[in-house]
């Protein structure tokens, strides 16, 4: 296949070659992506007036968080798997209805259980939508330069997202109420469900017998629900508490359960197969670790700025956009030259980028400035987050059947969401075990500045997979991972030096 070549079926309305609407339908997908995005982190700067609102105790209004963060990352392959049962395009239109009923209903909740439990669906809904978006993404654009490209823009658009969030939550809360977070989803919505059905390509579907697996789908969402449980509360309650353990634990087991059930399954919700492939498991790797990377430090910086330099939520999202300009055209700059000279050098430069930034972040100091202690080592760090996820998704959707692309977007995504709590949690545990001194602002510096280290560890042991990648050979053009043989129904490798 040629690297401008699209997609393993013909577009929309007959023919062959690429979809001329491609570029079109990835903007769609991108505003849907940034939709689901911003709504992860937007609560966060109106939590204490939603607590003093519905009456939310102290500890509760957490949940309007986490309720969302939970159903989110627990339900993510099942939402990807139903993408190769029933079409990407179809369940990606399924999920932004209920996306837009939920924010509507979120925005006029009228108790807490009420925000709570439609924060549950919103998260249903947002684990259904971004697993499907990105299947229809690599339908519609196939493995090569213009995959390289539009993952770049749409790991970009994820990174746009996450800053926006704090740039626009305050200013929304305080102007307009909190009930508007929520509201401004409803345009975007709409837009969606207008252009989808002319916009975008419907994903292969797997033939035979459609099966969901439901012991599967069951036991596999209760052990990732219970594992970023058990992280999101070990900072509070203790890395060593029989609460925390006893999570873990009981994830680990049903995680064995699981696979025993897969083994068995006549329609599996993951073929295990799928983990043959070395450059699928070692991206996932290094994602999981790029995830703990970014949202450990991301937060340690959040606390920094804010406790130690009291910067305002609203001048702290300004303060950040370097962090996220750099983020974007790391991703942008990435996908192309990824394509001329493949993923692995690619994911090598971007782990040295995260770690070099991470360790011009734990220079920190109690008496710092932003230019002196935080630009610096933003510009650095925001360059590497852009270029080790788009290395990730690359190495980690390689070489996967196109009626499985809904699975390997809900493993990737699932991936990056269970990346994401354990880095919080992580960086959250070791600044406050690291925090002493004979100021406040002080011992608050020193657990900062531990916790900046933590993050450069865990960019080290990312590096350390990006270089057993690059030992890994490289798939020929048309050939499969798993096999090494030629198959019709495999897509393209991703060209590449290799």
């Amino acid at each position: 296949m040629d690297r401008g070549q699209v997609g393993n079926s013909p577009p929309p309305g007959g023919g062959a070659g690429p979809d001329p609407r491609r570029w079109k339908a990835l903007a769609l997908l991108c505003a849907a992506y940034f939709m689901v995005i911003v709504d992860s982190q937007i609560v966060i700067l109106a939590l204490p007036e939603i607590e003093s609102d519905l009456g939310f105790s102290a500890g509760g209004v957490q949940w309007v968080l986490s309720a969302y963060l939970l159903s989110f990352g627990g339900l993510l392959l099942f939402g990807g798997r139903t993408a190769d049962l029933l079409g990407g395009r179809r369940m990606f239109m399924v999920g932004t209805v209920l996306f837009l009923v939920s924010s509507v209903v979120c925005g006029l909740a009228w108790t807490s259980e009420v925000l709570v439990v439609t924060r549950i669906i919103q998260g249903i809904a947002a684990a259904i939508m971004a697993p499907t978006a990105m299947a229809v993404l690599m339908t519609t654009f196939g493995e090569g330069s213009e995959r390289n490209r539009a993952l770049g823009i749409w790991t970009g658009i994820g990174a746009f997202g996450a800053t926006a969030a704090l740039l626009i939550g305050g200013p929304i809360t305080e102007g307009l109420g909190w009930e508007w977070i929520f509201f401004i989803n409803i345009p975007i919505a709409l837009v969606v469900l207008v252009l989808g059905p002319r916009l975008l390509r419907e994903t292969p579907i797997s033939e035979g017998k459609r099966s969901f697996d439901p012991a599967g789908a069951i036991t596999i969402t209760a052990a990732i629900a219970l594992l970023i449980y058990a992280v999101v509360e070990a900072p509070e309650v203790g890395w060593g508490d029989g609460q925390t353990i006893g999570l873990i634990v009981a994830a680990a087991v049903l995680v064995v359960v699981f696979a025993l059930i897969e083994q068995r399954a006549a329609s599996p919700l993951v073929p295990l197969r799928i983990f043959r492939s070395p450059t699928m498991v070692g991206g996932n790797l290094m994602m999981l670790l790029v995830a703990m990377a970014t949202y450990g430090g991301a937060l340690i910086t959040s606390l920094y700025a804010q406790q130690v330099l009291a910067y305002t939520a609203v001048f702290f999202g300004l303060s950040t956009a370097i962090y996220s300009a750099m983020s974007i055209v790391g991703s942008n700059v990435s996908g192309p030259v990824a394509t001329r000279f493949g993923f692995k050098p690619v994911a090598v430069a971007g782990t040295v980028l995260l770690g070099i930034g991470t360790l011009l972040l734990a220079q920190v100091s109690a008496d710092g400035d932003y230019f002196g202690d935080l630009f610096w080592g933003l510009l650095v760090f925001g360059s590497g987050i852009g270029t080790t996820v788009v290395a990730s998704s690359i190495a980690a959707l390689s070489g996967v059947r196109a009626n499985e692309s809904g699975l390997a977007s809900g493993i990737n995504n699932s991936v990056f969401q269970i990346g994401a709590a354990l880095g919080i949690a992580v960086c959250s545990s070791v600044a406050m075990a690291y925090t002493s001194g004979p100021t406040e602002r002080v011992a608050l510096t020193e657990g900062f500045q531990a916790a900046f280290f933590a993050t450069a560890a865990m960019a080290g042991i990312a590096l350390v997979v990006a270089l057993v990648l690059l030992l890994i050979r490289q798939s020929k053009p048309g050939q499969s991972v798993e096999t090494g043989q030629v198959g019709a129904e495999q897509p393209t490798a991703v060209a590449s030096r290799d």
